[in-house]
């Protein structure tokens, strides 16, 4: 339900407002000064404000609101004879205003467009976000789409985002989308793993380094905050930050100073931080593992990806998706998986999520011949068989990816009778990647050199 906040010192023109308002099936939560609206503002959809209020009047709330949420509508309410006035707030970024006494079905209709029109605005967003991240969102689900209204919203307001949830729901994508809806999409997205990297490295690796400053450090090199000056800094699996790093970072996301490993003074940056985690850093915090101080900065606005069990009603769309990403891929022209299939899928509890769910799909396209998938095609690695009741006990997690891997580069490998280079090219891996996955899988067999007699 849209929501609108009314704002109006006059009780009675306030309670007007609000009765016909909520009359067109909208949410509304009326106050009686600017103050207390712009505490009211993430969630909101529209603003409709009286001009002349003590203290914080109209046109100052319209300034507060343009700047920290400058797509969001604000409707005047003006006396009668303040046109000139009014003119002024349409100047200064208003949607619209109406003259006290105000027709009440002027108001509602004033009111809808501008509801409208923020929808259009952000249906358009989130096109223009597909196409810069590549591939379309897939989701209509109430909890999915709550959470992609909530990313339109916190996307423009330069705030630090932490973005939690399950592993496999799709992290590294809401922080994608938040950047290509921000005002920092034509400057660059950088990602850092604060896993991947050992705890003496990870001070460099995010701030830089001079020459010389460590054994090793042959040449100056610049961290991942100065390459993301002016973008998005994304810091995946921040709760396995190195504890020594923290209090670096607090000093970066508070005063926007970075200093490099070996440097006498500090740089200056402008870089806004998404971080994601699997982790519950409230829990992290009272371990000792995570500092307080930090947790609050980085969760400015903290964004939850529900897992893929609480969104069933999108599984059949993601399944299509992934079928047609790797029908292309595969070069599988009229594969498609049979009804059964889908609907068993359907049920399935999914705890690597969609991540798990794309996997499966493309192991199941990958030993296609080509024909209508049925729910045979699944055979002794299902995810039945693996998330059930059976009398062995389930593999985890990382054994089942680890599996659907090896049988993914097996069945490509055998398509292309052996040939490692089309292998690679189908999978959209390099050679040595592959090469590498297959050494690792037991699946590499070194070729003989054969010895010609003299």
């Amino acid at each position: 339900m849209p929501t609108v906040i009314v704002v109006d010192d006059d009780a009675t023109v306030r309670f007007t407002l609000q009765e016909v308002i909520e009359a067109c099936g909208h949410e509304v939560l009326a106050v009686a000064d600017g103050g207390a609206a712009l505490e009211l503002l993430d969630g909101a959809d529209v603003v409709v404000t009286d001009l002349a209020m003590p203290g914080m009047d109209g046109m100052e709330l319209l300034r507060r609101v343009r700047a920290v949420a400058p797509r969001m509508p604000v409707i005047m309410v003006t006396a009668r004879g303040s046109e000139r006035v009014a003119v002024e707030a349409i100047r200064a970024g208003a949607y619209d205003y109406l003259s006290k006494p105000f027709d009440v079905d002027e108001l509602a209709a004033v009111v809808d467009r501008a509801i409208e029109t923020t929808t259009l605005r952000e249906r358009s967003r989130r096109l223009d976000a597909e196409r810069a991240i590549g591939h379309a969102v897939v989701g209509t689900s109430a909890v999915f789409t709550r959470l992609l209204e909530a990313v339109s919203r916190v996307a423009d307001r330069d705030v630090p985002v932490l973005i939690t949830g399950e592993t496999g729901t799709g992290k590294e994508l809401v922080a994608s989308l938040l950047h290509a809806q921000s005002r920092r999409v034509s400057a660059p997205l950088v990602r850092f793993n604060c896993a991947a990297i050992p705890a003496d490295l990870a001070e460099a690796e995010l701030f830089g380094h001079t020459k010389g400053a460590y054994t090793g450090a042959s040449h100056a090199r610049e961290g991942y905050f100065a390459r993301a000056d002016g973008g998005t800094l994304v810091l995946d699996e921040i709760g396995e930050l190195p504890a020594v790093v923290q209090p670096k970072l607090l000093r970066a996301l508070q005063e926007g100073e970075i200093q490099p490993v070996g440097a006498g003074q500090v740089t200056r940056v402008d870089v806004r931080v998404l971080a994601c985690t699997n982790l519950n850093l409230v829990d992290e915090v009272a371990r000792g593992n995570f500092r307080a101080d930090l947790y609050y900065r980085v969760a400015v606005v903290e964004l939850e990806i529900p897992p893929l069990r609480t969104r069933r009603d999108d599984i059949p769309a993601l399944i299509e998706a992934f079928v047609v990403r790797y029908r292309d891929r595969f070069g599988l022209d009229h594969v498609a998986l049979a009804p059964d299939l889908v609907e068993h899928l359907c049920g399935q509890q999914w705890p690597g999520n969609v991540r798990e769910l794309d996997n499966m799909i493309a192991r199941l396209l990958a030993l296609s011949d080509g024909s209508e998938i049925g729910l045979d095609a699944l055979g002794g690695a299902t995810v039945a068989s693996k998330t059930g009741s059976s009398g062995s006990s389930p593999a985890t997690f990382h054994e089942r990816v680890a599996g659907f891997e090896r049988e993914l580069i097996d069945a490509a490998l055998k398509q292309d009778g052996g040939n490692q280079s089309a292998a690679a090219r189908r999978l959209g891996l390099s050679r040595v990647t592959l090469i590498d996955k297959m050494k690792r899988h037991g699946l590499f067999k070194p070729r003989r050199s054969s010895k010609k007699s003299s």
